[in-house]
């Protein structure tokens, strides 16, 4: 039997019009039906949403004869594409923040004068950089990217902050005086904290969202 065929007798089985099916994968019916059809494949995410679905295993569904191959083939494909996709919006996610926090310093150093430096510290230290941090952490946790790993981010993000003070007022004032001045270490705890409460807010918006698609395909 070919993917097709399995995939609409699964529906079927499962007592569900391709209208319902297309509405809890979250596609269009047209997009049920070319996949019923053989005129496109479904991607591995999909694959694994109508298993849940209909209530059929991955082995039931894919395992199979020589017809399976060249979808096994698609399948194996389809997979590189989603982990080189996620690469690549980690690659941004990190591009971005290294971004802006480079912008923070190199205005502080070429833009701006000691009269500026009151507004300096309210814009980029304590609004920009805390808002930056706590939006890309909430992505990280939305997207369970680098999985539990993922929490290792704040104390980097931490860090980022405190060297981000450091290598900007500090150095500014050891410049004046000439001394040296330890790091404030205070302020990892803080960057840790923004970056804390925003993965923790984007693991929960993930929570909710899968336990929402849960309920859908259980109706």
């Amino acid at each position: 039997m070919d993917i097709g065929k399995r995939i609409q007798e699964a529906r079927l089985n499962a007592k569900l019009t391709q209208e319902n099916a297309a509405e809890a994968l979250g596609v269009s019916r047209q997009t049920i039906s070319n996949w019923e059809n053989e005129k496109t494949y479904p991607d591995i995410v999909s694959v694994v949403k109508m298993s849940d679905l209909y209530s059929v295993s991955l082995d039931r569904l894919l395992k199979e004869e020589k017809s399976m191959s060249n979808y096994l083939e698609y399948l194996d494909e389809s997979t590189n594409v989603v982990k080189s996709k996620n690469k690549l919006a980690k690659l941004i996610l990190i591009i971005s923040y290294l971004a802006i926090w480079a912008f923070a310093l190199i205005t502080f150093w070429f833009f701006s004068d000691p009269s500026d430096a009151m507004g300096y510290g309210v814009m980029f230290l304590w609004v920009l950089i805390p808002i930056t941090t706590f939006v890309l952490s909430l992505l990280i946790g939305k997207n369970d990217y680098w999985g539990k790993l993922k929490w290792i981010s704040a104390v980097v993000f931490g860090v980022m902050y405190m060297l981000a003070e450091y290598a900007t007022f500090s150095a500014a004032n050891m410049k004046t005086f000439g001394n040296i001045n330890a790091p404030e270490w205070g302020m990892i705890l803080g960057g840790c904290i923004v970056s804390a409460v925003g993965l923790a807010i984007g693991i929960g918006i993930k929570q909710i969202t899968q336990r929402k698609k849960a309920e859908s395909n259980g109706k």
